[in-house]
């Protein structure tokens, strides 16, 4: 069996995140980078299955800058068998089609995949498409937004929340599944593991090297930033004085705010 589990560097959650005034892409310097918490619970629940199955080979995939080695290298301690980066300056500010191009791509020259694992969105973006295209590339099924997951040598299975209830969901492999918050709880690195990591084989190919043009340049359509501001500072609301007439102030205050 082999996994491949896509994912992404993204800026710290706890941080401030900005988007760039000159470009209107997020601002990768402004917070540190890490790896996408999603991407971390997708890759558990192929640790979960390759803990079962110990010949099962679990490949981090990932479309990143040169510098994301260190977050990368942390998904490695977790104890994925290996990593593939695609780098290529020709790829900053891809979009969602584009990214999807690459990542299948690079699936492709991996060879033999059995299942692609991902999260369902990434927390810098939210847009929660990759995974479906990704799967339309290959040819494969999608189960997306899974809440649970069970993986076998014959099929992928999981149960995923729709509006009054919950669906099961089954197909077998080769098949792509992405899968929410809920899915699986990851694990700490060890010392053996981060150690382990450093020695862990971890590719860097380019687009040459999947034979294929993509990036903001090769897209029909792109966006274009027209115009941006500074998120205005906040202010201080004012304050209520309990004189014996708060409860009128605050009323009178919920009323000129249209609050209710």
């Amino acid at each position: 069996m082999k996994i491949v589990v896509l994912a992404k560097e993204v800026p710290d959650t706890y941080e401030d995140r900005k988007l760039s005034l000159e470009t209107g892409l997020l601002d990768r310097a402004a917070s540190d980078p890490v790896p996408d918490e999603i991407n971390e619970r997708a890759l558990e629940s192929a640790l979960v299955f390759k803990d079962a199955a110990p010949d099962t080979e679990v490949i981090i995939l990932s479309m990143v800058p040169n510098s994301a080695e260190k977050s990368i290298r942390k998904l490695l301690s977790m104890g994925a068998d290996a990593a593939v980066v695609v780098c290529d300056e020709t790829l900053a500010g891809s979009d969602m089609t584009q990214t999807a191009r690459v990542l299948a791509a690079a699936v492709e020259k991996i060879g033999d995949a059995d299942l692609v694992l991902t999260g369902d969105a990434a927390t810098d973006g939210n847009g929660g498409l990759v995974p479906a295209m990704v799967a339309e590339h290959l040819g494969h099924t999608i189960l997306p937004g899974l809440d649970e997951v069970e993986i076998t040598a014959e099929a992928v299975n999981g149960t995923a929340q729709v509006d009054g209830g919950w669906m099961k969901l089954s197909a077998p492999l080769p098949a792509v599944a992405s899968l929410t918050e809920k899915s699986a709880e990851p694990r700490f690195p060890n010392f053996k593991g981060i150690m382990q990591a450093k020695k862990k084989p971890l590719e860097q190919w380019s687009l040459a090297d999947l034979g294929i043009q993509a990036g903001p340049a090769s897209a029909s359509v792109r966006s274009v930033m027209v115009g941006a501001q500074e998120r205005p500072a906040k202010e201080a609301g004012p304050k209520i004085q309990d004189d014996g007439t708060a409860a009128a102030q605050l009323a009178d205050f919920l009323v000129t705010h249209r609050l209710v």
